[in-house]
This record gives structure tokens, sequence and C-alpha cells, in this order.
């Protein structure tokens, strides 16, 4: 929490858990804090992180958009997970179904405001970074969510506008 008294306003949390009981106090205290979901949000969850959380960056399916929905909650600004290599372990909407997805979350009048995507960690991920920069200008978002510890600078060249960099900055986690 030292890094609030230096201006850093904007905070991710992996489980909404966690980050119910981090900062509930904390953005009450601190109204300009934004505070991101970057971990997966099952839909059992979604009434915690409509309450707490600004960004929600894994936005993986329809039952989930539903789910958001039912809350009616504009402000939250929401991702779509782009399962950018296909891969069958890892969430998100397959490039093929996004056009159709997007479409979907607008009709339900869900504030989606960028992409977000992991790619594959045995793969060189810049060229999957140009594949979200192509969706990213295609949909014309603002917002691009990309790039860990390992490929931020990568992902910076490539338009990302939000990183994961948590463990190069406070560690890897327990």
């Amino acid at each position: 929490m030292h890094l609030i008294n230096y201006g850093h306003t904007h905070y991710g949390e992996n489980k909404v858990q966690e980050a119910v009981e981090k900062w509930e106090k904390v953005k009450k205290e601190n109204n300009n804090i934004k505070l991101h979901l970057i971990g997966k949000l099952q839909t059992n969850k979604v009434k915690f992180a409509v309450k707490i959380f600004d960004f929600i960056h894994s936005l993986d399916s329809e039952k989930l958009a539903n789910k958001i929905a039912s809350y009616q909650n504009q402000k939250i600004k929401l991702f779509i997970q782009v399962n950018i290599g296909n891969e069958e372990q890892k969430s998100g909407i397959s490039v093929n179904k996004l056009d159709d997805f997007y479409n979907f979350c607008k009709d339900l009048k869900l504030n989606v405001v960028g992409l977000m995507c992991i790619p594959p960690i045995d793969d060189n991920s810049v060229k999957y970074f140009k594949k979200m920069l192509d969706l990213k200008q295609k949909h014309n978002f603002n917002e691009l969510s990309m790039g860990m510890s390992s490929d931020y600078l990568d992902a910076l060249q490539h338009g990302s506008t939000f990183l994961r960099i948590g463990s190069d900055i406070f560690g890897k986690r327990n």
C-alpha cells in the first residue's frame, strides 16, 4: 500500500476475495484508486466483483456477460479475454467468435473498453501481440491489456495500454 503515498492509482488483483479483504477500506479512503481484476472471474463471485473492481480484464463467456449485466453496473470497464493462441487449457473467446461475442456484449449494454490476452508461454509473444493490435483496431477499442513481466516491452511496442507486471514489482506470489 506504500505506492499509494507516491501517487500510484491503478492496482491489479487475481482473486476477488483477496481484493475485498485488502482494498475495501483503502478504496473508501482513496476514491482515486482504480482496481483491476486480472484473474479469472467465476459467476458466483460477480456480486462481490462489481462492488469493488473498476476494471475486469477477464470477460470470457456469455454466461459471465449475462451475470455481470444482471447487476446493471455500467461503470465497470470490461476487457474481453481473447484466447489468442487457441489453447484448450486457457479461457477466452476464440478469435473467430470475437465479433459475435462483442455484439452480444453490446446488446447487453456492457461497457467493453478493450481486449486482453495471455499468449502461449512457449511461443514468441510478438506475433500474438500483433494479432491483438489488429483486433483492437478492427473493433475500434481504446484499450489493450497484454504483457507481463517477461514480455511487457514487446507488448508496449504493440499498443498495450495495460500491463500485468506485478511479480517484477512485488515479487512472486507465495
